[in-house]
């Protein structure tokens, strides 16, 4: 199943490279370096008629970006720097957005899924994704610069077959420094994740032996945007204290397409691919898709809803040497 992911990922990222040459969409003028402005149609002297051209728009030139003097003060113009860069306490958007197939990251989610010869299963997310401190653009959807942003949640299983019985629960908690540059985006995070047994499921398993899963981790991680709408991603983590059978080693990749612009009611649709490789499964893992419908706020605040489809090693680390299948429907919110 992960060499199909990898095929389909080839396949986007050639549409994307040809979607690429399109001319410049409004969230792509969104996206580029703070002294690429679009001239809307009227050129400087002695510049070329194409409005795209950095040259014509370079400081002090009479469509260049306004420059005002640095300070220590947080937003307003007291803090604004070359290329609209200021400081911001609890901005809006994230420099380094959630993988929206990741099956561990903090937002609040429910998933609904049958199990292959088991029964079906309630998989939450209560958590939430937020920025701390931003030095960059306070555009919320695509900004630039660098920000910390700080990430957590709960991961309960809940088994439908016995009365909603809490199997399971999963808790994580991170510290990410993120940032973002034109195409590309970078995340540099700590997070610890640790595994709990259910009350319930141990009345009811006296005898299954529970494991004190839990891992420190460090985590690399880049991705890009060929254009505002795709984006391509690869992780690495390292845990440096790990117990219940976790193993230092992990690596994610996956690809995300999200129309980045404000829907409206309307909405629009999204598709999404992530890949999980673990070194305590012997660098086997899981295949994780998602495909529905979306709504994204003029803030960067993300509904989803739609079907999903995981194939792997469990992401609930009591049972992570178990193999599971299962596909369901869900919906997902990113803030």
């Amino acid at each position: 199943m992960l060499s199909r992911g990898l095929i389909g990922m080839v396949a986007v990222a050639s549409l994307a490279a040809w979607a690429a040459s399109a001319p410049p969409s409004a969230a792509q003028v969104r996206a580029m370096p703070a002294n690429v402005v679009p001239s809307a149609g009227v050129s400087a002297p002695g510049c070329s008629a194409e409005p795209w051209l950095a040259d014509c728009l370079a400081p002090g030139s009479p469509l260049g970006p306004d420059v005002a003097g640095l300070s220590s003060g947080f937003g307003g113009v007291e803090g604004r720097t070359a290329g609209g860069y200021h400081w911001q306490l609890l901005p809006d958007g994230l420099m380094y957005p959630a993988y929206l197939a990741g099956q561990r990251e903090s937002r609040i989610a429910c998933q609904w899924v049958h199990e292959e010869d088991e029964n079906w299963l309630w998989d939450a997310t209560l958590g939430g994704h937020v920025g701390l401190l931003r030095f960059g653009t306070d555009d919320p959807l695509l900004p630039e610069g660098w920000q910390i942003d700080v990430e957590g949640a709960a991961f309960p299983r809940l088994d439908w077959a016995t009365e909603r019985e809490l199997v399971a629960t999963d808790y994580r908690f991170g510290v990410p420094l993120t940032a973002r540059h034109g195409l590309w985006e970078y995340k540099l995070a700590y997070y610890h994740l640790s595994s709990h047994l259910g009350d319930e499921f141990m009345v009811r398993h006296a005898t299954f032996a529970r494991v004190n899963y839990v891992r420190d981790t460090l985590v690399l991680g880049a991705a890009m945007r060929p254009f505002p709408d795709l984006r391509l991603y690869t992780e690495a983590g390292w845990a440096f204290y790990t117990n219940g059978g976790a193993e230092p080693w992990e690596f994610q990749f996956g690809l995300d397409f999200s129309p980045a612009e404000p829907t409206g009611l309307r909405g629009s649709p999204f598709l999404a691919l992530n890949g999980h490789l673990r070194e305590e499964v012997d660098f086997g893992g899981s295949l994780s898709v998602q495909a529905g419908w979306q709504w994204r706020g003029e803030t960067g605040h993300l509904l989803r809803t739609g079907l999903m489809y995981f194939n792997g090693h469990s992401v609930q680390y009591q049972f992570f040497r178990r193999h599971e299948e299962h596909i369901g429907f869900g919906a997902w919110y990113d803030f």
